[in-house]
């Protein structure tokens, strides 16, 4: 059971969202959150599996939010789904870097959001398709400091760099394996030493690693489109 906390200032669309869960097989409402302090509060109690967070809330806001329970020991295995009407850059990239391991417009279809929670409560990442390229290209505008124990690439095979290159470029594992001519256990095994050592929480983080150390250049000829996402892909 996919346990789920819904933080949103707006009291009908929380409403909204817990039924739509409460609905779903496999999904339970954890509870609700109207501010970014009541979602952190909330979230150390529950214990919730996925948190779908509001951007844009009063007092602390949903990035915040997530940065203190992404941070947290007692929260390091939530996930955090963030939500928005808006699909602007620097609500993408600050989610992210504060350790979200997704981001969907409010505009998702009912289906979509859901199979998005199920995607980030599995431990992959997840970006609607309408931002992805305004995010690549918001590395570029923003490179800000690299990330804690980062290290550069010092540690990183070969084989581990043409691995995370791709992730960067959106692939998921089974097309990152036709492109390297190898088996999809293998990429599961490179993909796993990365996030071990770059102390990465999911492949959104990578995509980061990946900008920020320069391994790859934003119009460097990324997938157009693409999903930081799994899916059934493995």
């Amino acid at each position: 059971m996919i346990r789920v906390l819904v933080a949103d200032d707006q009291a009908l669309l929380r409403g909204s969202l817990r039924l739509l869960v409460e609905a779903e097989p496999g999904l339970a409402p954890a509870g609700e959150a109207a501010d970014g302090d009541e979602a952190v509060r909330l979230a150390r109690e529950t214990r919730p599996d996925v948190v779908l967070m509001d951007v844009r809330m009063p007092g602390t806001d949903g990035i915040e939010a997530t940065r203190r329970i992404c941070s947290a020991p007692e929260t390091a295995d939530t996930r955090v789904l963030m939500l928005t009407m808006f699909d602007l850059d620097a609500y993408v990239y600050g989610a992210l870097r504060a350790g979200a391991s997704g981001f969907l417009l409010k505009d998702t279809p009912p289906a979509e959001l859901l199979s998005a929670v199920r995607v980030v409560a599995a431990g992959d990442a997840l970006i609607a398709p309408a931002v992805t390229r305004r995010l690549i290209a918001e590395f570029a505008a923003r490179p800000g400091p690299a990330r804690p124990g980062a290290g550069g690439l010092g540690s990183v095979t070969g084989r581990e760099r043409e691995v995370l290159e791709l992730v960067a470029r959106g692939l998921n594992n089974g097309e990152i394996a036709r492109r390297l001519f190898v088996g999809l256990s293998t990429v599961k095994t490179h993909v796993s030493h990365l996030l071990g050592k770059f102390g990465a929480r999911d492949r959104a983080q990578l995509v980061i690693v990946a900008y920020e150390t320069g391994l790859v250049v934003p119009g460097g000829g990324q997938e157009p489109g693409a999903q930081f996402s799994e899916g059934s892909s493995g």
